[in-house]
C-alpha cells in the first residue's frame, strides 16, 4: 500500500511540473464583447498562434480597472487598459485609494474617447441636460465608469442628481433603443463596433465636452483633446469636441523579459494586420508607442525599443 501511495505522489508531481513546464500562455485581459480591447486581444491571439513564440489566452473582463486589480493580484499576465486609470492606480491617486503595483507598460495602442451618447431626436444636447436623467456610466471597475463620474462631477453632477446605472456594452445599447436609458458613456475608440453596430439600431447623437470643463479634466487628470468629426456614425450629423485617453498595452512584472520582448514584438511586426482586424485607428509606430505612458516599461519591452534606438523608463 506504501509503495502505491508513494508511486501516486511521482505520479502526480511529475503530471503538475508538467504541466506547469508546459503552460506557458500569456493570460490576457480584455473588455466586453464589442469593444476595442476584445478585438485587439483575440487578434494578438491569433498572431501568436501564427508566430509560434508565444500563446495567449483572452479573459473578458470588466474593463480597464478590474484589468489592472486583476494584473496586480496575479489572476492576469497581461492586458489592455487607459492610461489615466494605470497611472493612478500605480501611484495610488484620484479614485485609488491603495497603490497597485508589479505591472508595467509595453506599448500605448491608440487614442479611445469618451463618448456620450443619447438618440439622435433626444431632447438632450449638453451634459447638463443629463440632470434628472437615467444614464448607463458602463460596467463596473471599467474605464468608462470612471470617466463618466470624472466627467460629470466637472459639470457639477453627483448620483443624486442623475440616475446611474451599471451596464456593459450590449445592455446599455438595448436600453438606449428601448428608451430604459436618456444617455450611455462609452470609451472607446473613435469607430469602435460597439458605437457604429448601436447606431445602426438607432440614429445617435454625441454630446460635447466645452473647453472649459475639458481644461479643467485636463488639468486634474490624464485627458487630452479630441475630435469626433460629424458623420461618423449613422445620425451624427454634427462634430462634437470631446476628450480621451491612451489605451496602453500592461503586462506583469513577473513575465520574462523574453516573453515581453517577444510580445512587443508580435505587436509591432503586425501593425498592419492589427489595424485590419481592429475597428478603431490604431498608431502602432515604436516612437509614438512610448508617448503618454506615465508608468515604468517592462525591461523585456526595453530591450525591444532600446534595439530601436528608443531610450524608456524601467523601474528601479
Amino acid at each position: 500500500m506504501k509503495k502505491l501511495i508513494a508511486l501516486l505522489l511521482v505520479v502526480l508531481t511529475v503530471t503538475l511540473c508538467g504541466c506547469s513546464m508546459g503552460d506557458s500562455s500569456i493570460r490576457f485581459g480584455a473588455a466586453g464583447l464589442g469593444g476595442v480591447y476584445y478585438q485587439a486581444a483575440t487578434s494578438l491571439k491569433q498572431l501568436a498562434e501564427n508566430d509560434g513564440n508565444i500563446n495567449i489566452d483572452v479573459k473578458t473582463t470588466a474593463g480597464s480597472a478590474a484589468n489592472v486589480r486583476l494584473l496586480s493580484q496575479g489572476y492576469l499576465d497581461a492586458a489592455i487598459a487607459q492610461s489615466d486609470i494605470i497611472s493612478d492606480a500605480y501611484n495610488g491617486e484620484n479614485t485609488f485609494k491603495t497603490a497597485y503595483k508589479d505591472y508595467s507598460a509595453v506599448a500605448a495602442l491608440y487614442t479611445e474617447v469618451c463618448h456620450i451618447i443619447v438618440k439622435a431626436d433626444s431632447s438632450i444636447n449638453s451634459v447638463d441636460d443629463l440632470l434628472g436623467k437615467t444614464v448607463s456610466v458602463g460596467e463596473e471597475e471599467s474605464g468608462s465608469e470612471l470617466n463618466a463620474k470624472q466627467i460629470l462631477s466637472a459639470y457639477g453632477l453627483n448620483d443624486k442628481m442623475i440616475k446611474e446605472v451599471n451596464l456593459n456594452y450590449a445592455d446599455s445599447a438595448k436600453a438606449l433603443v428601448s428608451g430604459e436609458v436618456d444617455a450611455v458613456f462609452w470609451t472607446v475608440g473613435i469607430n469602435a463596433t460597439v458605437v457604429d453596430e448601436l447606431s445602426k439600431q438607432c440614429d445617435i447623437k454625441l454630446l460635447g465636452i466645452d473647453k472649459q470643463t475639458a481644461d479643467k479634466l485636463e488639468s486634474a487628470y490624464s485627458y487630452i483633446d479630441c475630435k469626433v468629426d460629424e458623420n461618423t456614425y449613422n445620425g451624427q450629423t454634427k462634430a462634437v469636441d470631446t476628450v480621451g485617453v491612451k489605451s496602453v498595452l500592461i503586462v506583469s512584472d513577473k513575465l520574462s523579459n523574453d516573453k515581453v520582448k517577444a510580445l512587443t514584438k508580435l505587436v509591432f511586426d503586425n501593425a498592419n494586420e492589427l489595424q485590419l482586424t481592429v475597428s478603431a485607428d490604431l498608431d502602432i509606430i515604436e516612437k509614438d508607442a512610448v508617448v503618454g505612458v506615465n508608468i515604468p516599461f517592462h525591461r523585456g519591452a526595453a530591450e525591444y525599443y532600446n534595439e530601436k534606438g528608443i531610450e524608456v523608463k524601467t523601474a528601479e
